[in-house]
């Protein structure tokens, strides 16, 4: 029979070695990191910064799955509790209060409820987008230590007894085995995921403010891009090793559902994976078509190819649309890693996807994806009065007119778009033959060099004329003037068409009249709402006209993509389905007969569903329509 003094010192000498195992397994891991670049980190504004990333920004993710974020909170709370309160235990005064057991127990049994909860999403059947393998006996080493913990505590505040060798017993090993686990099983996250949220590459994502502009390449550096994870940052390094498993991103990416060789959640575990040559096989599912990733492993070892873990079709899938990196919520960025991958793809290999040379090829030399005339852009505007601003020099609003301005469908939303401008008295003006392509497309594929190229140009042409903002229906252009090209000296005030024409509906320079008659559910461009976090003017405007608006199930910064970003189209990896079908099939289940979109590539793919059903029509001109009928 155990004594009580021994006792009250080996209980919470249990938990000092748990710590002790577990900072073994993180300084063995950070070795691996190590292997990555430098980057800076403020060390002391993120430490201080940590409890509020967790409880707040990374709670806000969790929150979305309301069981998810119970279990968590329960779970993790509770085991941080029990196990600090222990650890304090060492202290005579507090080993000696019964009182002070007993709230020991009761921390214990919150984590015993929450290890319950962990345990009934994989017993006896485990949830589909959850990772099986050494995840499966993460819920019983939380229940060993939680009811051997629980009853030690117990004793320990009734006197001792018999049982306590067994509870304790029974405490060491689910403690323990947790603690192990934090070099290769589930408890990785913990550990990785509070340093990540402290040295995570774009701080901006915790300051209320979209972070989602990419980090310009140094075109001078010895190496382009991502070959092998050697290549990566260290904290990105780091921040793949967060990675929980939860399958989240895949459960929201297009390219997963629509059955196309991508899998977020794979993606990662392939880059944890080739570092580290000890990692655990994978547990999860598979990328669509079956495809076992294999390779090399190590620093070294290269990550994409036929043979490698990741093959190029993978890379090429993704849409850039960041639905995987709004979902994670240990806030990992999925979309950072591909096109490091893709620029090294491109830049030093020259392997773009076949589909995508021509484009490429055409962006570079003429300034344009599709090789047409930069005059031609303003050809959709026959008859209207819309003037070049090096006709006079300044004018109040820029129009930037996009790529789009060269289809003959979206050169209807563009005639609305200038048509309600002159209605409201705008003075407005364009590039004309001046405007290149924003180089958007170049940069997703990984052509940096190209994007560079554009981007001084077009910021050379901007600095010879006046204007106060520039206003663009494409949201693609909206994010790089606004958010990329800033990195290259051009600052400017961008705003997108939907937030521009509520301005002017709210300043009384258009008056629309109600068309309560038409049904419509919005479309969020994945560019407009999650990478500038633009939801509300659209729907503001729809909501100005009168119209019965309808959501989608996923809508907002949630919404699904069209399947049109990130050189997907040219890429043109092959799947089970079409991305822009699954869309518009989530549209026709709301029954509007209207979908409103926002967006150029939103338009031309959405209305490239041959039994789509609804009508697409932009925001815009939904809006002239109303004007009009209000005369």
């Amino acid at each position: 029979m155990t004594t009580l003094m021994p006792l009250t010192t080996v209980f919470p000498g249990l938990v000092w070695a748990m710590a002790a195992l577990a900072l073994l397994q993180v300084s063995r891991r950070a070795s691996l990191w190590r292997a990555g670049s430098a980057a800076p980190v403020a060390w002391l504004q993120s430490l201080a910064a940590l409890p509020r990333r967790y409880l707040v920004d990374v709670h806000a993710v969790v929150a979305r799955d309301a069981y998810a974020s119970r279990m968590h909170a329960v779970v993790a709370g509770g085991l941080l509790a029990a196990s600090l309160l222990t650890a304090l235990a060492i202290l005579p005064p507090l080993a000696a209060s019964r009182a002070y057991w007993i709230l020991v127990a009761l921390a214990f049994a919150v984590t015993l409820a929450g290890s319950l909860l962990v345990g009934a999403r994989r017993y006896p059947a485990r949830q589909a987008r959850l990772s099986a393998g050494r995840f499966q006996a993460l819920p019983v080493l939380l229940l060993a230590y939680a009811a051997g913990g629980m009853l030690t505590a117990l004793l320990l505040a009734l006197g001792g007894g018999l049982a306590t060798p067994f509870a304790l017993s029974l405490a060491a090993a689910g403690g323990l085995g947790l603690a192990f686990e934090v070099r290769h099983g589930p408890m990785r996250h913990a550990a990785a995921g509070a340093l990540h949220l402290v040295a995570h590459p774009r701080p901006g994502r915790f300051e209320g403010r979209p972070d989602t502009a990419l980090q310009p390449l140094d075109l001078d550096a010895p190496r382009l891009g991502a070959a092998m994870p050697a290549d990566f940052t260290w904290n990105r390094l780091l921040s793949y090793d967060a990675c929980v498993s939860c399958g989240r991103c895949e459960t929201a990416c297009p390219a997963f559902a629509a059955g196309q060789p991508l899998n977020p959640k794979r993606l990662i575990h392939d880059l944890v994976a080739t570092l580290s040559p000890a990692e655990p096989a994978y547990a999860g599912t598979p990328y669509p078509g079956g495809r076992a990733a294999q390779g090399p492993r190590g620093p070294l070892a290269g990550l994409i190819g036929p043979e490698a873990r990741i093959h190029p079709d993978t890379l090429w899938s993704c849409t850039t649309c960041r639905a995987c990196v709004e979902e994670c919520p240990m806030m990992i960025e999925h979309v950072d890693a591909v096109v490091a991958l893709r620029r090294h793809e491109v830049l030093e290999r020259g392997a773009l996807p076949e589909k995508a040379v021509g484009p490429v090829t055409e962006t570079r030399q003429a300034g344009d994806p599709g090789g047409r005339p930069l005059g031609a852009r303003t050809d959709f505007a026959a008859g209207l009065d819309l003037p070049v601003i090096a006709e006079r020099g300044e004018a109040e609003v820029l129009l930037w007119l996009g790529e789009g301005a060269y289809d003959l469908r979206y050169g209807r939303t563009l005639r609305a778009l200038v048509r309600l401008l002159r209605e409201a008295g705008i003075d407005v003006a364009v590039l004309g033959a001046e405007e290149r392509d924003t180089g958007d497309l170049a940069r997703r594929l990984g052509d940096e060099a190209t994007f560079q190229g554009l981007a001084r140009a077009n910021i050379a042409t901007l600095s010879r004329y006046c204007f106060g903002r520039i206003l663009t229906a494409d949201p693609h252009a909206l994010h790089a003037l606004r958010n990329e090209y800033p990195a290259f000296g051009g600052h400017y005030a961008v705003v997108h068409h939907t937030a521009f024409l509520l301005e002017l509906i709210r300043a009384g320079k258009l008056s629309p009249a109600k068309l309560p008659d038409l049904a419509v559910t919005y479309h969020d461009p994945c560019y407009l709402a999650r990478y500038n976090g633009e939801t509300e003017a659209p729907r503001a405007v729809l909501d100005a006209i009168g119209l019965s608006q309808v959501e989608m199930a996923r809508s907002g910064r949630r919404a699904m993509c069209c399947g049109g970003g990130g050189g997907a189209p040219v890429s043109d990896v092959p799947g089970e389905r079409r991305i822009p079908d699954l869309r518009m099939a989530q549209a026709a289940e709301t029954g509007a007969g209207i979908v409103a979109v926002a967006c150029p590539s939103c338009t031309a793919m959405l209305e490239g569903v041959t039994d789509r059903g609804p009508e697409i029509r932009d925001v815009a001109e939904l809006l002239l329509q109303a004007v009009e009928a209000g005369r």
